[in-house]
């Protein structure tokens, strides 16, 4: 014992000389390094297109910006932008019907669209091999869009859209956006209104009003189009040309003035709504990128409530313990934002001294503005954070959207430099003069508490005092498209998809046993590290849900020779992160540290993992954020169901039936000592349960000798690793419904599941494949609820990663007038197939032809390439598990999809949770014949 005290003694003092001696790169280094290379023409009808070249993976980023968004609608058609932002998924001239079925059958991946104020995006990224097809298809909707619209589509997304913003209300807090907005943009500013709009003005949109919206805004010459990745100029020049050359271009948009003024005097507003936790707000306009305050107020808010060690963290949630969470952001739009400060009140604290407290902070900050070292941290967290997004070549964060936005806003691809170089330049004083311009004026004191809810959002979101619908200007005349038109009579096909590009999986073990997996990954300099160990919620004690959720949140509280607050900012000093992920089987720790700070950054994470503090004061501490976190989730309509189903299906006592957070009940939570946890901590989180997973780059050579240094020298403990125990008998299960009541809200949540006899080792490809055919986003039951019936915005079917017994589980929230014919449509979806409805030909293209093309694209971050080494050894796979997978796809036919789910899925064994008003569900499901058992949200 004497000898393992005086080894752990020096493992600290080591710990404390790396984090002291290895001073971080500075910002300014880092900034130098970033870049994104790009080319940049411009055809006749103004269409301007931009070209990234980057060969890592055979895939190329498409996003096209349109230069419309909710700021040029006029009075009454809000949310009108967002509605033809969904029109334009659903078929053009030359490619009726859904968008999304032909460009998942080439593999597309990041396939989407989302409005905004400002802007309007479609982005896909495809095999290279598919490039023809993405670019006909964008240019098909772009030019040809009208002759395939028609009142019925209209109709039918207009359902879809309502129940969009019917969702995003019934989330915990989701009525807040509206007072924010109308309040700090008055009426009549284009920014007053909310993108998604009023039910109201949803309800006005006509055919005439979508043939007017397309004409006046979506010409070529009002669109920018970025391709990154497997591409070259030449190329990019010659399938622009013959995609988008012969569209015409459209009348002129017209400038929007966007207005940024400050309160006159303060507003204060009390809302209620169903919470767990009353919030605090307080928020301020402030102006947007044409305007240079922005980028010192992004970093004061930083400052204040974004990093880990922010001002409100360390005075409201460590210091005084007054608050259970707290956080600050800048919302910056084109012409426009706002600056919010947050603080989530800790049950029995009282609100209005918590209030006062989150003023307070802000005005020291306004006053003396940030010290050095903070400036550093958050320059820091801003310039690691967007060198880990542009390893990505698409998305809505990568290259491609980060040269269009820049064009698009600023008239400058290069606007992303621009950012980092004046970030990396920029003073406490430059911040201070920024926060007293925009912050010293009054702001919007809003507090929400739980209760009744005061309002919905039905009747929210639109603005009666925009200017009228104006006739846009004409088409200019003289310009006439030569350009020869490709041939649209059918769709692009694609040749052979390259081979996915996984990388070889390199192994060595350290000099105490423990294994390390690597793969080189070198397009940006990060390097991303996980120590996984074989433990999960599923090691959590008999009576002792939430022990390994407690311990997470306690460990993040500071390691032996480290405070929280020191911590916090020994990463952020790195620009490292550490995330604890909590799985089912995994406990894990997960480094995403800069290339030059990597020996720093592992030496921190080995500190965090072998020498956690777990201090009793901390303990109190994030007890109460973990129950706090549990009251959260009982009143999230989503958090409730998965809280209720799993102990349904698989028992209270299994080591799975527990909610996918694994945050536990409050009685075990209450009940945990520190004894407890550092038990649990010391039994399972030890080196011979441990793996380690690196990715970057680096080269193992190069990597083994830190990792030696960091975890080598850790010895197992003499007793021997305890055991999870699934040696247990399931409940039985009938099909029935279990109703937890939800008083007021505009939805209900439906969740479904089974637990399925097959275990996450097992081959389940085909399995999975078959499950996509429901619940797929192309699968049955979004296409019934969510396109025929406009009952929903989406619903799905997943099988979850587990190494013992897996599980089916449907999440579908409807609107609430049709909760009973939404199961009853589910359950008539999963009884047909395959029984009356097998496996279509379409359907097999989406789930197995999509599926393998689309593998390329799913592997072109180094985050992924490393979840893709951790499941093969997780779930015993061979090493070209990946790589084989698409021959394997190929080989699939309707009837094995069609074997497939009949063998595993049971219809008599769903248990159906539904959280909801009661009274308005309840006569709904008398209906279904199905036994109905109300219960309370579980706790």
């Amino acid at each position: 014992m004497r000898h393992t005290a005086l080894f752990a003694t020096a493992s600290l003092l080591i710990a404390q000389l790396a984090h002291a001696q290895q001073a971080p790169a500075p910002v300014a280094d880092l900034v130098s390094k970033v870049d994104i290379p790009y080319e940049q023409f411009t055809l006749p009808n103004g269409l301007r297109v931009l070209v990234h070249t980057d060969h890592k993976a055979p895939v190329v980023a498409v996003s096209v910006w349109y230069g419309v968004g909710s700021k040029n609608e006029p009075r009454g058609r809000t949310g009108f932008a967002h509605l033809f932002e969904h029109l334009m998924f659903y078929g053009s001239e030359h490619v009726p019907g859904n968008f999304f079925a032909p460009l998942s059958e080439i593999g597309a991946t990041d396939m989407n669209g989302n409005t905004w104020f400002d802007r309007t995006t479609y982005f896909e990224t495809v095999p290279t091999v598919a490039l023809d097809r993405a670019l006909m298809m964008e240019s098909d909707r772009m030019g040809w869009l009208l002759p395939a619209m028609t009142q019925e589509r209209v109709d039918a997304q207009r359902s879809v859209v309502k129940n969009e913003k019917r969702q995003d209300d019934n989330q915990p807090y989701g009525i807040v956006n509206y007072d924010e907005t109308e309040v700090l943009y008055p009426a009549g500013n284009p920014y007053h209104h909310s993108t998604i709009g009023s039910m109201d003005d949803l309800d006005k949109a006509s055919l005439d009003d979508v043939k007017g919206w397309f004409h006046d805004h979506y010409g070529p010459d009002n669109a920018v189009l970025a391709l990154a990745g497997d591409i070259d100029l030449a190329t990019a020049k010659a399938k622009v040309t013959e995609w988008f050359g012969a569209i015409a271009p459209g009348p002129k948009v017209q400038p929007v003035s966007v207005p940024v003024m400050p309160l006159k005097a303060p507003v204060e507003i009390l809302l209620h709504d169903q919470i767990a936790t009353t919030r605090v707000y307080r928020t301020w306009p402030i102006p947007g990128l044409n305007d240079p305050d922005y980028l010192p107020l992004s970093i004061g808010a930083q400052i204040l409530g974004g990093l880990s060690s922010s001002r409100l963290a360390d005075a409201l949630v460590h210091g005084r313990e007054i608050a259970v969470g707290a956080a600050a952001s800048a919302e910056i739009h084109a012409q426009g934002g706002w600056f919010e400060a947050t603080a989530d009140v800790k049950p029995g604290q009282d609100v209005k001294a918590v209030s006062a407290a989150l003023d307070a902070e802000i005005a020291r900050l306004i006053d003396k503005g940030p010290t050095p070292d903070e400036m550093q941290r958050a320059a820091m967290a801003e310039v690691s954070t967007t060198i880990r997004q542009l390893e990505q070549t698409g998305g809505g964060t990568g290259q491609a959207p980060v040269l269009a936005q820049g064009l698009l806003y600023s008239n400058d691809p290069a606007h992303y430099r621009t950012e980092l170089d004046r970030i990396a330049k920029l003073t406490p004083a430059d911040v201070r003069v920024a926060m007293q311009k925009w912050l010293g004026h009054p702001g919007l004191r809003l507090t929400i508490e739980p209760g009744a809810r005061t309002a919905g959002g039905e009747n929210r979101g639109g603005d009666s005092a925009l200017p009228p619908i104006t006739p846009p200007p004409a088409v200019p005349a003289g310009l006439t498209v030569t350009s020869p038109d490709g041939d649209r009579s059918h769709l692009p096909g694609i040749a052979a998809v390259a081979p996915l590009p996984f990388p070889a999986i390199e192994r060595t073990t350290l000099s105490n046993g423990i294994k390390v997996y690597f793969a080189r990954r070198s397009a940006v300099p990060v390097v991303s590290v996980r120590v996984s160990f074989d433990a999960g919620y599923a090691a959590d004690p008999t009576g002792g849900r939430g022990t390994e959720a407690l311990l997470l949140k306690l460990m993040d509280e500071g390691t032996q020779s480290l405070d929280a607050v020191s911590l916090a900012r020994a990463r952020e000093r790195l620009g490292a992160t550490i995330d604890a992920q909590s799985g089912p089987d995994q406990t894990a720790f997960q480094l995403d540290a800069l290339v030059p700070n990597l020996a720093a950054s592992l030496s921190l994470l080995s500190d965090f993992v072998r020498h956690p503090g777990l201090r009793e004061a901390d303990l109190v501490r994030v007890r109460a954020q973990q129950l706090s976190a549990i009251d959260a989730e009982l009143q999230d309509p989503d958090g409730a169901a998965t809280r209720a189903l799993y102990p349904a299906i698989y028992g209270p006592g299994h080591p799975y039936g527990t909610a996918l957070t694994g945050t536990g009940d409050k009685a075990s939570v209450t009940a945990m000592t520190r004894d407890d946890l550092v038990r649990w901590h010391d039994a399972w989180l030890r080196p011979d349960r441990a793996s380690l997973f690196v990715v970057g780059d680096t080269t193992l050579a190069a990597v083994k000798p830190l990792l030696e240094a960091s975890f080598g020298t850790w010895s197992a403990p003499a007793q021997a690793a305890p055991v999870k125990h699934f040696d247990m008998a399931l409940p039985p299960t009938r099909e029935h419904i279990v109703l937890i009541d939800h008083p007021g809200t505009p939805q209900a949540q439906i969740a479904g599941g089974e637990v399925l006899p097959v275990s996450g080792t097992d081959d389940l490809v085909m399995l999975r494949a078959a499950n996509d055919v429901l619940g797929d986003f192309l699968g049955r039951f979004t296409q019934n609820l969510r396109e025929q019936k406009g009952w929903s915005y989406g619903a799905y079917a997943g099988i979850g990663d587990r190494e013992n017994r897996v599980a089916l589980r449907i999440y579908a929230p409807v609107q609430i007038d049709k909760t009973g014919p939404a199961i009853a449509e589910l359950r008539k979806e999963i009884a047909g197939y395959p029984g009356t409805k097998p496996t279509t030909p379409a359907e097999l293209t989406f789930a197995v032809t999509g599926a393998a093309a689309k593998l390329p694209g799913m592997f072109e971050t180094s985050g992924a390439v490393l979840d893709g080494i951790a499941k093969i050894v997780q779930y015993h796979r061979p090493d070209d598990y990946y790589t084989q997978l698409p021959a394997r796809y190929r080989a699939m036919t309707a009837t094995d999809l069609d074997k497939a789910i009949h063998a595993q899925i049971d219809p008599s064994r769903i248990v159906w949770v539904v959280v909801g008003d009661a009274a308005k569900i309840r006569p709904q499901l008398a209906a279904l014949g199905l036994p109905v058992e109300e219960v309370k949200a579980a706790e």
